[in-house]
């Protein structure tokens, strides 16, 4: 039976075939985590150093949403598992993308679009947290075609289709291709990958996954805020 992640963050097994390969990556992830009591703190970089000829995509000193604007408080992504609320993330003081205070849940960057929204919507969440697998521990593991569900507070659920799965070192961060004016509805997915550096307990590099809209699902108006 294959290993998937709760949302506690632990593994447990579930029915079907691929158990070779969910152990490998725990044990992956072990390894990774060896001598290190807790995920690094620090962010990948934030929109305010984009640098476009059509403008910025998104207003980096944007105020945390409205509680009563649409904002998407649900990130489902059934290939790999993950069912995990949304919490609204910032910049930091550094002008980098915040980053949840623990392994659960996601976040969504609140000076982003809303998942739906024209541009790219840039959602965050840890591969891991205090020597257990987080909610984008598997990110690395989706492909071209998987979905990717948001559901918003107006009751709208926006569907995307991944497009490309890339992992970039830290230093290299592509942050106008991330956070950069795009033409359509988009999602952004951002984690770390690559080896673990122990001498500063942080990843050498951050997955990014790319995906756009699909379809539109449900009625304004019918969630909660």
């Amino acid at each position: 039976m294959p290993m998937s992640i709760t949302s506690t963050g632990r593994c447990r097994r579930s029915s079907g075939s691929g158990l070779s390969a969910a152990l490998a990556a725990c044990a992956v992830f072990v390894l990774a985590l060896s001598g290190c009591t807790a995920h690094e703190a620090d962010g990948p970089p934030g929109p305010n150093v984009v640098q476009e000829a059509s403008g910025p995509a998104v207003d980096s000193g944007s105020d945390p949403a409205s509680i009563t604007a649409p904002r998407p408080v649900r990130l489902a992504i059934p290939a790999i598992e993950v069912d995990s609320d949304l919490m609204n993330l910032g910049l930091d003081s550094n002008g980098a993308l915040e980053v949840p205070p623990g392994g659960f849940p996601a976040g969504w960057y609140s000076g982003s679009p809303v998942p739906g929204e024209l541009g790219p919507a840039v959602i965050a969440g840890h591969v891991d947290w205090g020597g257990e697998p987080g909610v984008f521990f598997r990110l690395h593991e989706l492909a071209p075609g998987d979905e990717i569900v948001a559901d918003r507070t107006d009751g709208l659920t926006e569907v995307f289709r991944v497009a490309s799965v890339e992992r970039y070192a830290k230093a290299a961060f592509p942050t106008a291709r991330v956070y950069g004016n795009i033409d359509h509805p988009g999602l952004r997915l951002i984690t770390c990958g690559g080896e673990f550096d122990t001498s500063v307990h942080s990843y050498r590099d951050n997955t990014v996954v790319f995906a756009d809209l699909v379809e539109t699902r449900g009625r304004p108006g019918e969630g909660t805020n």
